[in-house]
């Protein structure tokens, strides 16, 4: 009769199932302390503003940890072995973080702030507000790492933070709902509608940021009024605009003429 640890040795075959369920779940566990890392980063930039300005540019903060059955289908996807080490390294969006914010202006200092951090390495980004995707799909993507510290090891866990505005992401979680909706075959005349949405969308937010200007100008003292009937075909009551703009202001620039800082993709 065989001893005990004998006893309760598993096949070889179950032995490697068990370090592989066993790695994976190590894997997930790293992926959500990096999330949890990013998730303090950003609430601490949430309060601080709050305290000191009385506004903060982030509105809200979401997280999102991939299923294990969704990485595992994206590996089968890109041709990539289901392995710990061919994941970690080849499928970058496993933990992802939305920022929501109320102007365009905004995503880019959310950008700023999060990416200046010492611990923060930039490891890609895409800036589709400034050259939005041809459905007009706009957000700013950066893929970044950070350092989760472990009672034995310091690991770098990659993190996918999206940002972008309020009528960003009213657009996008629409656009996802009729994708959902269709199954993906999506009719011609609901993308001709998606599109000129997004237009909309970005009319609209240029307009409010301009707003918020020049509310902001009004309340230091200064006087600085432009036009915001020139953006296009987006319409806003006059009574509103007369507030703030008189008649002969300048126009109001385009989404790309905004200000941002210069961002080269990894």
């Amino acid at each position: 009769m065989s001893d005990r640890p004998d006893a309760l040795q598993l096949p070889p075959d179950l032995e490697e199932l068990s370090r592989i369920r066993h790695e994976f779940e190590g894997l997930m566990l790293r992926y959500k302390f990096g999330i949890d890392e990013m998730m303090t980063k950003l609430n601490i930039l949430k309060e601080e503003f709050s305290y000191r300005d009385d506004y903060s540019p982030i509105e809200h903060v979401s997280s999102r940890l991939k299923s294990p059955e969704s990485i595992l289908a994206k590996a089968v996807r890109k041709g990539l072995e289901p392995t710990v080490e061919q994941i970690a390294e080849h499928i970058h969006d496993v933990a992802g973080i939305r920022v929501t914010c109320s102007f365009i202006s905004d995503a880019y200092r959310i950008f700023d702030m999060l990416t200046t951090q010492a611990d923060v390495t930039v490891l890609r980004v895409r800036d589709y507000i400034a050259q939005p995707k041809k459905n007009g799909y706009q957000s700013l993507h950066v893929l970044i790492e950070v350092p989760v510290f472990l009672s034995q090891q310091v690991h770098r866990v990659k993190v996918e933070v999206q940002i972008r505005t309020i009528a960003m992401d009213f657009w996008a979680s629409l656009e996802h709902k009729i994708y959902y909706k269709y199954d993906g075959d999506v009719p011609d005349s609901l993308l001709g509608e998606l599109r000129d949405a997004a237009a909309t969308a970005s009319r609209l937010d240029v307009t409010m940021e301009r707003l918020h200007d020049d509310v902001k100008a009004l309340d230091a003292g200064t006087e600085r009024y432009i036009d915001p009937l020139a953006v296009g075909s987006l319409e806003l009551p006059d009574t509103l605009l007369r507030t703030f703009w008189p008649a002969d202001a300048a126009p109001v620039p385009a989404p790309d003429e905004l200000p941002r800082p210069n961002i080269s993709e990894a």
